[in-house]
């Protein structure tokens, strides 16, 4: 186990000097919260009995029906409160999942670039993550076809897809309806489990809630939810819906590592759910999303030098950035933060240690003009890094770099060109000078 890039980059946010475009953390601020703080005073006062008693190991069974209306506006309108079980947030319901279904040595498949998240689950689990390339329209279903035809043939045991289809962590895309279909048909066709997690499928700027994977198959198809996106991560609720056979095992397997979910949060978040209106908020924080997205594009069109190259989302938290040819996003980051910006780099996000010229930029924490500025900043820190690989080319810089400089590193760039240039999607924008 290791800690991941974003966990370790908290020192450095949390300075109020320094911009931040590294962590995902929703704009609460948006929330009623004299509201919220009355509705949850008022279930302590009122129902404490309850609120502050151990509860099931599977949830709270009203929350569980309200989990239900919320996956129907994805077009899961078939789930019964029976087949879910409420976790502490959706980070621990991928641990259950793949305690219930991992061995050490087993395979993941998982697209390339991953949540970070997931890939530290399954190094825990002692899982072995194969991923599978990405383009603008989300995860390629010839990849991922010839990546289970390739395992087959080396004898390994595929567990499970692990996909992450709207508005993706950390490539900001999302997956097609076309290729929704392919990649259910090869599930059919291999016998291949699907884990859908999707956290941001509610917050999309252009179009209604895309189709689950989970609406068109409701036994390959494990799903994982969460309210950290769409009403607040502090609260900690997420779920998973599963089959039953499955769920049985999750139950005992959240028995075992935490007993039940918190009573409080679940009363709290199923109150929220039944007195205020939910959906308006959800639309309230896409639009203020959809503000900063467009402040981060158009700081990128404007200031960011020739070379390079960034996905153009259509909803949630993030673009996902290609440094110009030779740069790398882990050596340059000293430079960032002495700049006061951050950002996540780009090799946090793969498993076999490649994506160092990639980074994450998110843009649901600032305000459009701490984006704007942040953009600035960084902007500065690729043009210097682009005059200091200028003047070094070909000349071993960790002398450089040991006395302060950054200077050239050695990239281990992936194997595809995903998620960059217009030649992937319409969606992708190569930079203009």
């Amino acid at each position: 186990m290791k800690t991941s890039e974003i966990r370790a980059l908290f020192s450095v946010v949390s300075r109020p000097e320094v911009v931040s475009l590294a962590g995902g953390m929703p704009a609460v601020t948006a929330l009623p919260l004299d509201v919220v703080g009355s509705m949850i005073g008022d279930l302590v006062s009122g129902m404490g009995a309850q609120t502050l008693q151990y509860g099931s190991g599977q949830g709270d069974p009203r929350l569980r029906e309200r989990i239900c209306d919320v996956m129907a506006l994805e077009g899961i309108t078939d789930a019964s409160p029976s087949e879910v079980v409420v976790t502490v947030g959706s980070q621990q319901a991928l641990d259950l999942v793949t305690r219930v279904f991992c061995d050490p040595g087993d395979v993941v498949l998982a697209e390339g670039p991953s949540y970070v998240g997931a890939l530290g689950v399954f190094q825990a689990s002692e899982a072995r993550v194969r991923h599978v390339p990405m383009d603008g329209d989300g995860l390629i279903p010839e990849a991922l076809e010839q990546a289970l035809q390739d395992c087959r043939a080396n004898g390994d045991r595929v567990k499970f897809l692990y996909t992450v289809p709207n508005f993706h962590n950390p490539a900001g895309v999302t997956l097609s309806e076309p290729r929704r279909e392919a990649i259910m048909a090869i599930a059919e066709r291999y016998d291949l489990l699907i884990v859908e997690d999707n956290p941001y499928g509610l917050l999309g700027f252009d179009h209604e809630p895309m189709r689950a994977l989970r609406a068109r198959d409701s036994q390959r198809v494990i799903y994982l939810g969460s309210f950290s996106k769409t009403f607040s991560p502090g609260l900690r609720v997420g779920w998973v819906l599963a089959p039953l056979a499955v769920r049985e095992k999750l139950v005992l397997a959240t028995e075992a590592q935490v007993l039940c979910p918190p009573s409080l949060t679940q009363y709290a978040v199923a109150r929220y759910l039944d007195t205020q209106p939910w959906r308006e908020q959800i639309k309230l924080f896409t639009e203020l999303y959809r503000e900063r997205r467009d402040a981060t594009l158009e700081s990128l069109d404007a200031l960011m030098p020739a070379g390079t190259t960034w996905t153009r989302p259509d909803g949630g938290f993030y673009v996902w950035l290609k440094l110009p040819h030779g740069l790398d996003a882990k050596l340059m980051q000293p430079r960032a933060v002495n700049a006061l910006v951050a950002y996540v780099p780009g090799i946090g996000f793969y498993a076999d240690g490649s994506g160092r010229e990639y980074m994450r930029l998110s843009y649901c924490y600032p305000e459009p003009d701490q984006i704007r500025e942040g953009v600035r900043r960084l902007a500065r820190v690729i043009e210097a890094e682009l005059d200091l690989h200028s003047t070094f080319d070909g000349v071993d810089t960790g002398a450089f770099r040991a006395i302060g400089g950054t200077g050239r590193g050695t990239p281990q760039v992936p194997d595809v060109e995903p998620l960059v240039g217009p030649a992937t999607s319409d969606r992708f924008e190569e930079d203009r000078a």
